[in-house]
């Protein structure tokens, strides 16, 4: 099977309640961990490359990995999406060069000039056979290059989505609802605390959801930044070294009430890094005469990949559905 867009994905995961997991990739180990979970679960995937993953590794290497995990996984559709593309000319480049599926973000800009740009986009991407994700609304958080400093972000005017759409062809749309980037979503002053003293985030707003739903019928949704940032990863990292006081991320049960609705797309990336960062450190705590990288990276690897399966049972309810 060849890489795919995410249209039938998309329309699939909107009639049968799911969603599809957009997993970050860096590197070999993070594609391999993704693929051979959604492989043996028989889950369909997106593979995305962040515009600081491509700095980092390199565009034709993270193509032809990914290339690979298509081989080594004919029997599942992989989509290959560019995160948080911020020009034209690097949405332009990775279409040119083998995306199936770009996101423009110009969520920062004023709605005529994202409407603009955004239009600019879809044009040339479905001339090539590309979909295009587009955003209304700004999260919080820091994520690679993405930042938005908490108390600047701004929820989706669900009364703007209509003409967006309308206007701009996009094929999907990444709203804000209260999801936020990074691995610190919430400011302890936004959360409570249980018996646990851990931080219990702000719900999600299901009622901006629930608006665009009425107002897009049938359209897919696409939610970033919606990590949960697992607390054994967290303690793991600190008890081995790491200082990560109060990393909260988003209830889990919350994200897969979002999947039964609209929601056909959510984003994950701080998790993959806290399950690879946590167990490297502990590996490294547990065996500090050794050095070759392949042995702290083959229980990286295995981290990433029990946790994106976790993902894709109890979270996306995608598994079986390639």
């Amino acid at each position: 099977m060849a890489l795919v867009t995410t249209k039938e994905m998309f329309a699939k995961a909107y009639d049968g309640g799911y969603a599809i997991g957009a997993f970050n990739v860096n590197n070999m180990e993070i594609v391999q961990g993704i693929t051979e979970a959604a492989g043996e679960l028989r889950s369909p995937v997106i593979l995305q490359v962040s515009k600081g993953a491509r700095a980092y590794a390199n565009h034709t290497y993270l193509v032809k990995l990914v290339e690979a995990a298509i081989i080594e996984n004919p029997e599942i559709p992989i989509a290959l999406h560019l995160d948080h593309g911020d020009t034209f000319e690097l949405c332009k480049n990775c279409i040119d060069g083998g995306f199936t599926s770009v996101m423009i973000d110009a969520s920062s800009k004023p709605f005529e000039e994202n409407i603009a740009l955004t239009r600019m986009v879809v044009e040339y991407a479905h001339d090539h056979g590309v979909v295009v994700e587009a955003e209304l609304g700004t999260l919080a958080g820091v994520e690679d290059e993405v930042a938005v400093e908490h108390g600047k972000e701004s929820y989706t005017h669900p009364e703007e989505v209509e003409e967006f759409v309308s206007r701009t062809g996009c094929d999907s749309l990444a709203i804000a609802i209260g999801t936020s980037h990074g691995a610190y979503k919430f400011k302890a002053s936004q959360c409570t605390r249980n018996a646990d003293g851990i931080l219990v985030p702000p719900p999600l707003r299901f009622d901006v959801l629930h608006e665009c739903i009425k107002r897009l019928p049938g359209f897919p949704i696409v939610l970033h930044g919606s990590s949960s940032v697992p607390q054994e990863f967290v303690q793991m990292v600190n008890q081995y070294g790491g200082n990560m006081p109060d990393a909260i991320g988003i209830p889990e049960d919350q994200l897969r009430e979002a999947a039964k609705l609209a929601v056909c797309k959510i984003n994950i990336d701080s998790d993959i890094r806290l399950a690879m960062t946590g167990n490297i450190r502990k590996y490294f705590a547990e065996h500090p005469d050794h050095f070759d990288p392949r042995q702290y990276l083959k229980p990286a690897r295995q981290a990433v990949k029990d946790m994106v399966a976790h993902k894709i049972v109890h979270v996306l309810g995608s598994d079986g559905k390639a």
